[in-house]
Formats: structure tokens, C-alpha cells, sequence
């Protein structure tokens, strides 16, 4: 068995290489398990494949169901197709592209993963050696025999693969070694052939060498033979022979990790993942997700610019170890763009590439369920604007009608929420629904309904251009929009409710918090459509996608409108590739308290802003006190109605600065509490309050207390918010009671 092992590590504080070899045989820790006692084992198989017919010897579990669960793959294989390591000429090694998988293959590994490498490119390498010696020794003859004159009538003939291959071997291995030295890493060399899988002591060889490497936190570097192998027989593995040939490194990865029961293997070639159809025809689709079964309907095309495999060639492999235990990813090691983080995105569950999975979800894939609500939108978008709202109507009844139903569902997710206690208390309170929320909600859907009439369709300008030519300019729905809102079930309804009347495809997706009350409210929504056939305008996102991965279908999505904290619109318009965001920013809302206030109005307006619904985007966050009022009747009644509705109050630094006894010290007056608290701070006067609010608000809502008339235009002419008001809560900043 031809199964060398050379070894190069350098270590962060010495400049000496050490090599050693390693000898092909068992250790005494390893047990092997022969074929004889897992043969009468039932292996699964599919009747379609009819090259999977080995007995498997492999007892860890199967592979993973989810793409979210690759972050727990331990053993893992990277496959690095031709095409991936040689440059476009064919001839030399992509560096760049070889240096970023070293660096993520070396992340992985510092992880505490054990790597392995299945590489190409020892020919590529050699072609580039041998064609250089052969110009330069053709360049000494000719110019010794015949003159300059001749040069440049020189040609390289065809080189021999096999040559090729035993002069690139070692230059292959010389380039990884040093590259992952610079990781403080070990790599060691394993060639091998198809002879080392059949012959049974082989075999058990080549396994106990590459365990007593990943134990020693080696990564192996796996390579066929090439300089020694034979021609590939054709479609020897569909033949009755028992096991997969090792015709080509995608079936030699395939092979490795089943018998090293690998985690995961990771297969990069120069397209994207897996097509529907030859990539680069006008109705190709990536496919996210590949079952077993589905080669049927894939049409491949020819195969890669170089190498001996193709995507059928990759395809039969990867089922071949998706059925040994092991899970698959095939992904572009190519793209510039994504290249440098392909590796590390696959093991963190991103939607990168084609996965293999045995478990079919029960629904449609997120992709489908966009095509879905493009084609639902477009129906939508025809009906007439009277059975648009009749739909709207519609739920709106059904949420009044199914009102138990509703909130028994809210009250387990609340219990599942209070049990985990992993949601803060802002939050529990938007996730909570109510009898009175149900109500409001009802109202507010009849009011959109009675509104719609003229919300697609309406001319906005009509202009003459010539005689008898006019051009329109007509208001017509955005396409597939997606909404992604946290902790707030309510907001399910009310969107619903807009895409509708805006004649808008739909894709909601809710927080796993809501997920029974989403469910209940979306078959409302559901069944409202469906009075006039369009139910599939609107979905709802129930699969495992990350938000991130939603952000990524710039084909199928024309907006994103994320609905909750600050945080999660920053990390949707970073996520979002290529498509607009819709954000908002943060619900920062001060109350100034001027010095001619009224007494009355006070208490009043400060209790509502804060105490009504502290979680709202558009309650009172900070309150902003004129100096003269401290210390007077009306300051100590905003202190006692405060501490009876038992908010927590946060001193601002000037207004601790006036106590000896003061409250906590606000960590940040640009803060957004989002429950029972709020932070007082003393201004000089208006103008000081404008001051404050421009510098530490979000230009959301800005609310002035003062009897005197002139102090209030100043404030509303100067204050650059949405909504500023005068004398009135904060909480009127809602579209339901502007009317709109």
C-alpha cells in the first residue's frame, strides 16, 4: 500500500521544521471491526441509486436533518475540486483562492474540529513545472543548434498526466505546508488508490493512519496516485461492485469520509451549488435542498474546464455518503466574493451551496413560498378594490369571532416564554394579546378596509405629450415584500392587512416566541383570502431560515420591512443583499415639562406617555424638567404618580447633580427602555430641551407640557422630529389614530 506520511510543523517559538514519518499500521488503541459483522446489518437504500448497494460500516448517527445543525459537525472533509485549485490557464495553483481555504480550514481546526483535505491539483502543478523545464531546455538546444531565429517557433508537446502528477506531488505538499505554518498547523501527506479501499488490510492501514493523525491534531491532506493510478473504468461502480469506485476525488471524498464516519463533507467546485439545470441556461435554479430521489429531475450539463468528475460524477458521491451517515454540502470555491468565507459560512448553517438532506420538509421551501406570493400578489393585485376589502373585512370578523381561539394560543406561547425566561420584559409585554388588543386590531382592520378603495390603480399625474398621446403616472403594489417583526402576533393581522389593499405578494416572518399565535393568526388570514382565491399571496415563513439567508433572495423579494428593536433593523439592512430596507430607528421620545405647565395636564400627559404601554415605540423615554419647576408642588406630583405606577427612575447627570439622595445615574441619556423606566433630566429652558432632544432623541416623537403659546411654536417650529406636539401624549403617535 502506497500510503506515505510526510509531517511539517513549525511552532510559534521555534525556527526548526520537524519531520518525521508515520507508519502505516494500526495503533493498539483502535479496534477494527470486520466486514463479516456488519454484513448482516440492513443498510438503507434506494431503490433509484443503484450504485448504493454496500453495507455500510458506520455506527455513528445520521447525518443532519437542518442546515443549522452543521455547526456541530465535528469530523469534517473538504473536497477542493480541480477547477477550484488551478488558475484559468490550467497550468499552476490559484494561491490566493488555496490560501483562504487553508486560513478557514485552519479556523475550523483551531476550533477543536478535526479537518481533512481532499485535494486536487498535483497535475496542474506539475504541468506548470514540466512545461517550464521543457522550454527551457528546448530554448538551450535550439540555440546552440539552430540560432535565436528559431525560438519562437518552439512548441510544448502534450504532457502525460501521470508525469504531470509525480512531478507536482511534492511541490503540492511543499505549498501546504508552508501555508499552514503560518497557522502554527501540522499537515501530512496521504496518497493513495483505489486498491487501498478493496484489500482489506489495506484499508484497515489507511484507517488507523489517518485517526492517529486527527488524534495528534494533524490535518491529513488526502490525494489519489495519479502518477501510479490506472484509467478509470467506466461505470465500474454501477456494476455490482460493492463498493464506490474511486474513479475521481469526489468519489474518493465520498469513500474517506464513510469510512472515517466524517460529519460532514464539504465539496467546492466552480459553480454556486447544485442547478436544476446546466448552470448559465435561462431557466436554471439553484436548489437549496437536494433529497434523494429528486437526480430525476436534474439535468446535468457538461463537465468543469478541468478535472475527471462533473456534477453528476459530484452528485452520485454525495448521495453514496449521504446514505453512509455523513452529510453534504457541494458550494462555489471560486467566487471572489464569497470564496473567502465559504467554509466557515457552510459550518455555521448558512444558505451557501446545495445540501444534502434525507428529511423532506412537510412544506414548500422558503424559495417556493416567494414564487408563491409573487404569482398570489399579481392575482391579488387584479381583483377590484371592493373585494380587496371585503378580504379585509373578512378578517377582521374572524379575529372578533375567533377571539378564544386566538388568545388560548397566546397564552401557551406566553407560558413557554415565562417558562424558558429568555424574553425581557418589554417584549413579554408585545408578545401578550389581549381582548381589548383583539378589538382595536378589528377596528383598525375595517378602517384600512373602508380606506383601500383607491390604493392600486389611483392616476397620480396625467400629462399630455403630443395630441392624442398621454402619459399616466398610476400607483401600483411594490411585488413580494417581506416582514420580519419580533414578539408582536398582533402585527401579523395589521400587515396582512396592508399587503392586501396594496395589492402585495407577502412573506411573513414572525419570532419562534409567537409561533402558536402566529399559526392561528396566519389560517385566519388564510381563510380570508381564500373568499376570493388568492390564499397564496400571503405565507408565512415556517422553515429553520435564518433572517440572514431571507435577506439573501434578491430575486425573489423586492422589499424588506423589519419590525422590531433597533438592533434587529441594523443587522437586517447589513444582512439585505441587494434589496431595499425599510428600517426605522429607535423610539427615544422626551416630554418637556415647561415652567408655565400646567398642573393638571402634567400628571396626565406624563402617566400616559410612560404608564399606558411603556413597550410602544412611541413612549415616553426621557423627561425633561425646567429648573424652576424642581422643588416645587407640581415636581413632587410627577415624583408620587411615578413611583405609584412604579416606574424606575434614572437621574440624569444635571439632575443628580441637584440631589444628595439621587436615583441610579443614567448609563445613557440615548437610551430606549422599553418598559417601567424612564430618565429625568433638568434643562435650563427651551431652548436647553431642543438642545437635549436634537443631541440624545431619534427624531421620533417630542412632546411639549407649557400653557404659554409662544414657548409652544417655538418648540414645535424647532424641534426636528416626525411628531411633535403640544399638550398632548406621546402615544398619539399612531397611524390608527391619525386616520391613517
Amino acid at each position: 500500500m502506497l500510503c506515505r506520511a510526510a509531517l511539517s510543523c513549525r511552532g510559534p517559538t521555534h525556527g526548526r521544521s520537524l519531520i518525521s514519518r508515520v507508519r502505516t499500521t494500526v495503533s493498539s488503541h483502535l479496534k477494527y471491526v470486520p466486514s463479516s459483522v456488519t454484513a448482516q446489518q440492513h443498510p438503507r437504500q434506494w431503490s433509484n441509486i443503484p450504485f448504493m448497494t454496500m453495507p455500510l460500516i458506520r455506527s455513528h448517527g445520521k447525518p443532519f436533518a437542518h442546515r443549522s445543525e452543521l455547526k456541530h459537525a465535528k469530523r469534517i472533509v473538504v473536497k477542493l475540486g480541480s477547477a477550484v485549485v488551478t488558475r484559468g490557464d490550467e497550468c499552476g495553483l490559484a494561491l490566493g483562492r488555496l490560501a483562504s481555504i487553508v486560513e478557514q480550514v485552519s479556523v475550523l481546526q483551531n476550533q477543536g474540529r478535526e479537518m481533512m483535505i481532499v485535494t486536487s491539483g498535483a497535475v496542474a502543478f506539475g504541468k506548470q513545472r514540466l512545461r517550464h523545464e521543457i522550454l527551457l531546455s528546448q530554448s538551450v538546444r535550439q540555440a546552440l543548434h539552430s540560432g535565436q531565429n528559431q525560438l519562437k517557433d518552439m512548441q510544448v508537446p502534450v504532457l502525460e498526466a501521470r508525469a504531470c502528477a509525480a512531478a507536482g506531488q511534492s511541490g503540492l505538499m511543499a505549498l501546504y505546508e508552508a501555508m499552514f505554518t503560518q497557522y502554527s498547523i501540522c499537515a501530512a501527506q496521504i496518497l493513495v488508490t483505489n486498491l487501498d479501499f478493496h484489500d482489506e488490510q489495506k484499508r484497515r492501514n489507511l484507517n488507523g493512519t489517518l485517526h492517529e493523525l486527527l488524534r495528534m491534531n494533524i490535518v491529513p491532506i488526502i490525494n489519489t496516485n495519479d502518477a501510479v493510478v490506472p484509467p478509470p473504468e467506466p461505470n465500474s461502480d454501477l456494476q455490482g461492485v460493492n463498493v464506490i469506485s474511486i474513479k475521481d476525488n469526489d468519489s474518493l471524498a465520498a469513500r474517506l469520509a464513510v469510512e472515517m464516519k466524517a460529519d460532514l463533507i464539504i465539496v467546492l467546485s466552480d459553480v454556486e451549488g447544485l442547478f436544476d439545470s446546466p448552470p448559465g441556461s435561462d431557466d436554471a435554479k439553484l436548489i437549496d435542498i437536494f433529497y434523494p430521489g429528486d437526480q430525476q429531475s436534474v439535468t446535468f450539463g457538461t463537465k468543469s474546464r478541468v478535472g475527471m468528475g462533473g456534477m453528476e460524477a459530484k452528485v452520485k458521491a454525495a448521495l453514496w455518503a449521504l446514505q453512509g451517515g455523513t452529510s453534504v454540502v457541494i458550494a462555489n470555491g471560486t467566487h471572489p466574493k464569497i470564496s473567502g468565507h465559504v467554509i466557515t459560512d457552510i459550518v455555521e448553517g448558512k444558505k451557501v451551496g446545495t445540501f444534502f438532506s434525507e428529511v423532506k420538509p412537510a412544506g414548500p421551501t422558503v424559495e417556493q413560498q416567494a414564487e408563491m406570493a409573487r404569482a398570489g400578489g399579481r392575482n391579488l393585485a387584479t381583483l377590484k378594490p371592493e373585494q380587496r376589502a371585503e378580504i379585509i373585512f373578512h378578517l377582521a370578523d374572524l379575529l372578533t369571532d375567533h377571539r378564544d381561539e386566538i388568545l388560548a394560543a397566546n397564552r401557551k406561547d406566553m407560558e413557554e416564554a415565562e417558562e424558558k425566561g429568555r424574553l425581557a420584559p418589554p417584549l413579554l409585554k408585545r408578545l401578550s394579546l389581549s381582548t381589548a388588543k383583539l378589538n382595536s386590531l378589528a377596528i383598525g382592520l375595517r378602517q384600512i378596509a373602508a380606506s383601500s378603495q383607491d390604493s392600486v390603480g389611483r392616476v397620480i399625474r396625467r400629462t399630455r405629450i403630443a395630441k392624442e398621446l398621454e402619459l399616466e403616472q398610476v400607483t401600483v403594489p411594490i411585488g413580494v415584500l417581506l416582514v420580519i417583526f419580533e414578539s408582536r402576533p398582533d402585527c401579523l393581522p395589521q400587515v396582512s392587512a396592508l399587503a392586501i389593499a396594496s395589492g402585495n405578494g407577502l412573506l411573513l416572518k414572525g419570532g419562534k416566541e409567537a409561533s402558536n399565535s402566529n399559526q392561528t393568526l396566519y389560517r385566519l388570514t388564510q381563510e380570508a383570502l381564500s373568499i376570493h382565491g388568492v390564499k397564496d399571496a400571503i405565507q408565512l415563513v415556517n422553515t429553520r431560515e435564518e433572517v440572514e439567508d431571507l435577506c439573501r433572495l434578491n430575486k425573489l423579494i423586492d422589499l424588506i420591512i423589519p419590525r422590531g428593536s433597533s438592533e434587529l433593523v441594523r443587522d437586517i439592512q447589513k444582512a439585505a443583499k441587494g434589496i431595499p430596507v425599510m428600517g426605522h430607528s429607535e423610539g427615544i421620545c422626551h416630554v418637556y415639562v415647561d415652567n408655565e405647565a400646567s398642573v393638571e395636564k402634567v400628571t396626565r400627559i406624563v402617566r400616559d406617555s410612560k404608564c399606558e404601554y411603556p413597550a410602544a415605540c412611541n413612549a415616553m423615554e426621557t423627561l425633561l424638567i425646567h429648573r424652576d419647576v424642581l422643588r416645587t408642588p407640581l415636581f413632587d406630583q410627577i415624583i408620587d404618580m411615578l413611583r405609584v405606577e412604579q416606574v424606575k427612575i434614572h437621574a440624569g447627570p444635571k439632575f443628580a447633580s441637584y440631589l444628595t439622595f439621587s436615583p441610579s445615574e443614567v448609563k445613557s441619556l440615548r437610551t430606549e427602555y422599553g418598559d417601567l423606566e424612564c430618565c429625568i433630566e433638568v434643562v435650563d429652558g427651551v431652548e436647553d430641551a431642543i438642545e437635549h432632544i436634537h443631541k440624545y432623541g431619534s427624531s421620533h416623537t417630542d412632546v411639549i407640557v407649557t400653557e404659554n403659546e409662544a414657548t409652544a411654536e417655538y418648540f414645535l417650529q424647532h424641534v426636528d422630529s416626525a411628531c411633535v406636539f403640544w399638550n398632548a401624549s406621546s402615544r398619539f403617535s399612531d397611524g390608527y389614530r391619525f386616520g391613517l
